[in-house]
């Protein structure tokens, strides 16, 4: 028998950070990716300094999800409200609010309360949506508390930077170069084996084992990747990273000019605080790991960035 039911539920955590910091990482939600595991991308769709509009994909499982949500930012409160336009689990609408309160001089309570409206679902998935929702709760809150609490050393831990090649060749050659991750094992030296799933148009499961880091040792990754070919642009996620990164996402993206396009891999980077002195040894600075990692993963990306460019305009040429 299907029935609506709502469910609300309130969780708070203490957080060993100050309310300005835990506050700020809740409201800059494109950073979200990188600083959170579940979401993949976080695109902005509007925003005026208060109301937002974004659309997000996040991960659950195995599953990739995409939905909307609409926010509203209230610093002086220190509070996030937040609803779901649409839904990645049928027939739930949420909404709730996120609230931040100074605890001590450095400390905060972080409160996550949710309103969700189950609709047209038997007893039994009702109950057992209502457990996975809880447990994924949790892991949120847990995942902001964790994230929250290394604020005093980020700035070293993150990380950006950039390749880019220009081309005077055709950028649908040089997406679909990029689109076609799973060929690259048999175009690219650095990728010894690689596959791809796309159940949903534009939305891939790429797993990739690569002799790109220092040593040709073999390093296996696993990411989404978001294709959006009218705009040119692939952004992705690793979901299963090499032992020095705790995260790590980038963006493929083909900007059109006058004499051709240029070609752009913008990545960003997590490093994983514990396995620095492990993996590159005892005293190694996080200025040190950074360098260490840029260098590898752009050598790799200029590699990728170079075949495109080959690709594109070895194809003109033979017409001409």
């Amino acid at each position: 028998m299907s029935s609506q039911r709502v469910h609300a539920s309130e969780q708070t955590a203490w957080v060993a950070a100050p309310a300005g910091v835990v506050y700020g990482l809740l409201a800059d939600a494109v950073r979200w990716p990188l600083l959170l595991p579940s979401p993949v991308h976080v695109e902005r769709m509007d925003f005026d300094g208060e109301h937002e509009r974004l659309r997000l994909w996040d991960v659950a499982g195995d599953r990739v999800r995409s939905f909307h949500v609409r926010r509203v930012l209230r610093p002086h409160a220190r509070a996030v409200d937040f609803e779901q336009e649409d839904t990645a689990r049928l027939g739930a609408p949420v909404s709730g609010t996120w609230t931040v309160e100074p605890d001590g001089d450095t400390g905060s309570l972080v409160t996550l309360s949710q309103r969700r409206t189950l609709i047209g679902l038997p007893a039994a998935e009702s109950e057992r949506s209502q457990r996975e929702w809880r447990a994924e709760l949790d892991a949120q809150l847990a995942h902001l508390k964790e994230t929250a609490e290394r604020w005093e050393r980020m700035d070293g831990l993150l990380f950006s930077f950039e390749d880019s090649v220009h081309v005077q060749g055709s950028a649908e050659l040089v997406y679909d170069f990029l689109y076609r991750i799973g060929d690259w094992s048999e175009s690219v030296p650095h990728v010894e084996w690689s596959s791809v799933i796309e159940d949903v148009p534009g939305v891939q499961v790429a797993v990739v084992d690569t002799c790109a880091a220092p040593g040709g040792r073999t390093v296996s990754t696993r990411a989404v990747r978001l294709c959006f070919p009218s705009a040119g642009r692939i952004v992705y996620k690793e979901l299963v990273t090499p032992e020095l990164i705790a995260a790590h996402s980038g963006e493929w993206s083909l900007v059109p000019d006058e004499d051709g396009l240029r070609v752009v891999c913008a990545q960003q980077v997590m490093l994983s605080e514990e396995a620095v002195g492990r993996v590159l040894g005892e005293g190694t600075s996080l200025a040190e790991a950074r360098r260490y990692v840029r260098g590898w993963l752009g050598r790799a990306s200029e590699e990728v960035l170079g075949l495109a460019k080959w690709h594109a305009q070895s194809a003109v040429r033979r017409l001409r």
